[in-house]
Parts: C-alpha cells; structure tokens; sequence
C-alpha cells in the first residue's frame, strides 16, 4: 500500500503544489524526448522489482515525499513503505523507503529520488549541526534567500526540518533595508521613512547596519522592527545588545559559520543567518539498492 505523502513530512509544512512543479520538472529533465532508454532497451515491461532507500551516512533525513512523488509520477502500481519520516535523525545504514513495483519506473526513478534526499537532507543535516551550537539560548539559525534558482520552497523546507527558521522567502514578504537602499535613499531617517510610510500594517520593517553608530540612528527614528547587524565581531554585537535593550530584534549576519555560531548565540541576538545553510550544504549520501 502506498504512504500518504502527508505523513512523510513533520510540521514543516511543504506545499503540495511546490512538491508537484519540482518533481515535473525533474523529471523533464532527466527523461528528455525518448525516456529512460536504459531501462526501455534491459528490462522487459512486465518485470517487477524492490528496492530500499537507505541512508549512508548518520544525519536528518528530509525530501521524502518528492522521492514518494517521483515514484508515483512514473507509475501507480509502484507501492511504498516509509520507516521514517523527514526530520527524523538516522544513523548510516538505516533504511528510509521500501519500493516495490515495476522494475522500469523504480530504475528511471532511482536519480531524481536520490537527488531530491541527497540535496534536501545534506540541508537539514547541516542546519541540524548549527542548532546544537545554539542549545541553551534563545538565538534561533535562519536561512536566507541564497538558495538555488528554482528550489527555495524546497530547501527551505529542509531548512526546518533541521530545526532551522526561515528568513524571508522573497522580496514581497517584508522589507529589508541593505546598505544599498540606504545609500541611494539618502540615509537611515530617510529611507526608513519612506519605508514606513508604504509598509502595511503586517508587514515587518529590517535595515542593516555596518556600525554602532548607524544603531544608534536606527533606535532613534523608532520606525524599524529589527536591525540586522552586519559582520559585527562578538564584543560590537554584545555592545548592540545592550544598545537596543529590548527595542528591535537583532539579527547577525556575515560571518556565521559552525564554528562561529556559538559565540554569536552568546553575545544575546535574537537571531543569525546563514547563507552556508543552503549554499553550501554537502549532499547527504543515500543510495537505492535492489533486493534480490
């Protein structure tokens, strides 16, 4: 019997409709014109098949309903039994997915399931290692827009699965004021201002700052929400800190890395974000084996 997508995947919500366009576009990919001419050339139609995705590697297992979606796409008749679900820490060896069906669509399948978990996973695993740097305080680990053209739902989603929170998720879900704003706006009083004046009463107000001084100028408008502080060393961020007193929310960023991010969590901010968590995950090693 086939595993409802809907219990593969913990409260980390992924759209139904993102898991659809991803899995249709991969598959375009991979199949071309003319299918996977392999398996049409090798294996006789009516032959049947089982095969196990299992983990090669200890981490957080995450993209399982687009490997579930992938199957499915290619042929009803494949049945899936889930072990584990996305989120979840397994440990190398642990089998993921028992598949069963036709031989032809488990094979053409095998590629773009794996590259769905390998990507999706190698993300949550490492957002995973940043959040046990930050146990014991309030800082929360988010992402940020550095994602790959076309897969950010996707490795956003990851993100949360590694016990991660989202930045924003593109340029129409809040304002975030970079130096660049402020410089062809004409300031801080100025740009945030303007900003203020367009925003909507739901719609969060973030300006970067590169010194305590522009702080200072930001917490005297009293017009943003939260300050991100930009490649401020651990002592500039305590200082902001105590500067903003409750006021903002603060966020660091620039210069998050695993070995950084505890001292951050230290220093008091609310927040820290970290392009690594996508951009430069390492793909989580996971295989599909026939069984005999």
């Amino acid at each position: 019997m086939l595993t409802p997508a809907s219990l593969l995947y913990p409260d980390a919500f992924l759209s139904p409709l993102a898991i659809d366009e991803a899995v249709h576009r991969a598959l375009d990919e991979d199949l071309g014109r003319a299918g996977d001419v392999t398996s049409l050339a090798t294996i006789p139609e009516t032959t049947k098949a089982q095969a196990i995705l299992v983990a090669r590697q200890a981490g957080v297992i995450a993209g399982l309903p687009l490997a579930l979606a992938t199957l499915q796409r290619l042929s009803a008749d494949i049945a899936v039994e889930a072990h584990v679900r996305d989120g979840i820490s397994v440990k190398a060896g642990q089998r993921a997915l028992t598949i069963s069906g036709p031989a032809r669509a488990v094979l053409t399948a095998e590629r773009t399931a794996l590259n769905f978990v390998g990507r999706l996973s190698g993300i949550a695993t490492l957002t995973a290692d940043y959040v046990r740097q930050t146990e014991g305080t309030k800082m929360r680990i988010c992402c940020t827009r550095k994602t790959t053209p076309g897969l950010r739902a996707l490795e956003k989603y990851a993100v949360r699965c590694g016990g991660g929170f989202n930045h924003r998720f593109g340029l129409d879900d809040a304002i975030l004021i970079k130096d660049n704003h402020i410089a062809v706006a004409g300031g801080v009083r100025p740009v945030l201002e303007r900003a203020r004046a367009h925003a909507g009463h739901l719609v969060k107000i973030e300006i970067e700052v590169d010194t305590l001084a522009q702080l200072r100028e930001v917490l005297a408008t009293g017009l943003a929400d939260a300050v991100l502080l930009d490649n401020m060393d651990f002592s500039t961020l305590r200082e902001a800190v105590r500067l903003a007193e409750g006021r903002v929310a603060l966020e660091a960023s620039g210069g998050v890395t695993l070995e950084s991010i505890a001292k951050i969590a230290a220093t008091g901010v609310d927040y820290a974000s970290a392009g690594a968590l996508t951009h430069s995950a390492a793909s989580f090693d996971c295989a599909l084996d026939i069984e005999a």
